[in-house]
């Protein structure tokens, strides 16, 4: 039994990561808070990486965890702790549009399977046409210098451009909010949560 176990592990690994990763991205969906939304990324990438390992694709693996991971998502959190978390936009509930959006989503995956299963050869004709190449380190690294650098550096020039109108968008809304009534009120408390 144990034998067994140990031989399988590698298999028995890779489905937990995934199953982990799938958790936390449908997590990220559902939860209300910001913070838990970039806690529950942070694990899904971090479990990806596992995935990248577990398929033999070290490289990839490190890359996911210390560029996304470490960089990235440190970034992102950044950027939510100068949010005003105790605004109550982020305390309402689900948008009128949940159902309708689940009823894609099952629709959505429905035709994705279908279209899986229609795709997979038999396993005669799957020996046939498997490629002898391999993808290493060598050619990815050549790849990625070659032909994505740019987009990889326009990545990070749209996360810095997201996070500066996520910025603007706050000061306007402040500024609205103190000419309001309502801001008036989250002014007060907010002074009263001070003194």
């Amino acid at each position: 039994m144990i034998e067994t176990l140990l031989a399988n592990l590698d298999t028995l690994l890779l489905y937990l990561f995934a199953a982990c990763a799938l958790i936390g991205a449908v997590l990220m969906l559902i939860l209300p808070q910001p913070m838990r939304v970039a806690l529950a990324l942070i694990s899904t990438m971090v479990f990806l990486g596992g995935v990248y390992g577990l398929l033999g694709v070290h490289f990839i693996a490190a890359f996911q965890v210390l560029i996304y991971v470490g960089a990235v998502m440190v970034f992102m959190v950044y950027a939510i702790m100068l949010l005003d978390v105790r605004d109550a936009a982020y305390k309402r509930t689900y948008s009128k549009l949940v159902m309708p959006g689940i009823a894609a989503g099952v629709l959505f995956f429905a035709a994705l399977a279908f279209g899986l299963w229609k795709a997979i050869p038999d396993s005669g004709s799957l020996a046939a046409t498997a490629a002898p190449g391999t993808f290493g380190l060598q050619q990815f690294a050549v790849a990625f210098l070659n032909e994505y650098w740019l987009h990889f550096e326009l990545t990070s020039v749209l996360l810095v451009a997201a996070v500066v109108a996520a910025l603007a968008v706050i000061k306007v809304s402040a500024a609205r909010g103190a000419q309001s009534p309502l801001g008036a009120r989250t002014e007060e408390n907010s002074r009263r949560d001070r003194g």
